[in-house]
């Protein structure tokens, strides 16, 4: 069964309290997922590149119409330490969050967390004036 018709044959917010246990292929790099390995309950992203579906307006409720792919742009960590995902729906910008799974891509999952230092929102070359100016010695060596 696939996971887009779930809404259609269960009442609402079945997927709240019941495990799901289908497979599913990513609609971003084709690969099979499975629920064995993930350590939860709710696999709801590729392992591989952390992509998902928009199919839920609140967690488990299938409600959502839009259907679009939901691309990891970021990762958050909870209380206790356990890492979270951030997904951005690319056709309507939906933006929730999914619990890292166990089987989760380890290369994926640090290229998404360190992809805003690796692009800065202010000129790296000017490190040292914009430190100066903040009242810094304005010296990245001594």
């Amino acid at each position: 069964m696939n996971r887009e018709n779930k809404r259609k044959q269960y009442q609402k917010g079945y997927y709240r309290k019941n495990a799901c246990d289908d497979s599913f292929m990513c609609k971003v790099c084709g690969r099979l997922n499975i629920p064995d390995g993930a350590a939860s309950e709710h696999r709801n992203h590729c392992s591989n590149c952390l992509s998902s579906q928009h199919l839920d307006n609140k967690p488990g409720d299938r409600e959502a119409d839009c259907g679009g792919v939901m691309e990891a742009i970021g990762v958050w960590v909870r209380k206790g330490g356990e890492w979270a995902i951030i997904h951005r729906c690319k056709q309507c910008g939906h933006i929730s969050s999914n619990r890292c799974a166990a089987d989760d891509n380890p290369l994926k999952l640090m290229s998404v967390a360190l992809k805003p230092l690796s692009n800065p929102p202010f000129p790296i070359e000017r490190i040292e004036e914009l430190t100066a100016l903040m009242g810094g010695e304005g010296q990245l060596f001594k």
